[in-house]
């Protein structure tokens, strides 16, 4: 569900906050139920295929699918818990579950990529012969436009709403998607050609594939519950930083910034003229909180400790006729991915 911008009342230089309209949590319950009841039939089909034509390939396939609807089934729990307000025993809220639904994901997506050689490899030893390859190359294209378009619609879903678990469920869904036109193409060269043994390199190759983007899903899993620096996040809130900088905000520092589900959490240190009463620099710190806040079209929480500025602040200060400077303003001090992130003021290089 796209974003609206709606008109607030004046808040000294706020003008714009954006919100998400009220059923987008209700939104990727639906998507992803929608995955889970496909996933059952497609992988249903999936194995029919299988049972027509004896292929190593479409059993390899086939196999992926139980993972699809594993999956389906855990992301539709993880959404449905991530939906849940903060609580006492959980300050942050319960965003993080979609990271251990996208990591089991990864996780069950490897483990049957490397239970995929194993009849891959058999079928090298116990050549049996293909039959009713067009009825299955028609079932597995099926199969394959239906992941595409479901996959590509979790995606779309998921990036709207920033949920991560229905962006790992979308992509698997791709990689599925994809695979099976590797299959289509594979069978189509045993049809033709008639060497059955195709059958089984191409069974080997969808499940070193299989593997292979399971460790992606899993990896970015793994550097969220770690609370890595997510960089696309990271990027977006410094452009916002820099964009609605005011010249009371000397500059920032110490700044970390981390993702529970689609909401973010955000605390830094922000220096202030230390001349200011401590209602002032109050009223500083939430116009900062708010326009972090303003930019995001979901819960943006806000930690901010203040600093008094000291001299060696002076040649960066923008603060017009301020009473106290001790030297003479030299310029802006872009805030860079160096600088907020250093624990120390920006005249510390």
């Amino acid at each position: 569900m796209a974003a609206k911008l709606v008109e607030i009342g004046k808040f000294d230089s706020l003008k714009q906050k954006v919100i998400l309209e009220p059923n987008s949590k209700n939104i990727n319950q639906k998507a992803i139920t929608l995955s889970l009841a496909l996933g059952v039939v497609l992988m249903l089909i999936k194995f029919f295929a299988y049972f027509l034509t004896n292929s190593t390939a479409i059993l390899t396939d086939a196999s992926e699918s139980v993972v699809n609807v594993a999956a389906a089934a855990f992301a539709l729990y993880s959404i449905y818990i991530s939906n849940r307000p903060k609580d006492r025993n959980h300050p942050y809220g319960h965003g993080k579950i979609e990271f251990f639904s996208s990591g089991l994901e990864g996780t069950m997506i490897i483990l049957a990529g490397l239970l995929m050689i194993i009849p891959a490899v058999y079928s090298f030893l116990e050549k049996s012969p293909i039959t009713e390859i067009n009825n299955g190359i028609w079932l597995v294209l099926i199969t394959m436009f239906i992941n595409g378009i479901l996959g590509y619609y979790l995606i779309s879903v998921g990036n709207r709403n920033d949920s991560i678990a229905l962006k790992a469920d979308g992509k698997h869904l791709l990689v599925d998607s994809f695979s099976s036109a590797a299959l289509v193409v594979g069978l189509l060269l045993v049809k033709w050609t008639g060497q059955s043994y195709i059958d089984g390199v191409l069974a080997l190759i969808l499940a070193v594939f299989i593997i292979y983007n399971g460790v992606k899903i899993l990896r970015k899993s793994v550097s969220g519950l770690m609370d890595e620096l997510d960089e696309d996040t990271f990027k977006t809130l410094l452009e916002i930083l820099n964009n609605n900088r005011k010249e009371s905000w000397i500059d920032v520092h110490n700044l970390r910034v981390q993702k529970y589900g689609a909401d973010i959490h955000v605390d830094c240190h922000l220096t202030l003229p230390y001349y200011l009463s401590l209602e002032d620099a109050h009223t500083q710190v939430g116009l900062f909180e708010d326009m972090v806040e303003s930019n995001y079209p979901f819960e943006v929480e806000v930690f901010i400790h203040s600093d008094p500025c000291i001299p060696e602040c002076c040649h960066y200060c923008q603060v017009k006729n301020c009473p106290v400077r001790k030297e003479e303003f030299t310029g802006i001090k872009k805030w860079t991915r160096n600088r907020i992130l250093s624990n120390a003021k920006h005249f510390v290089e």
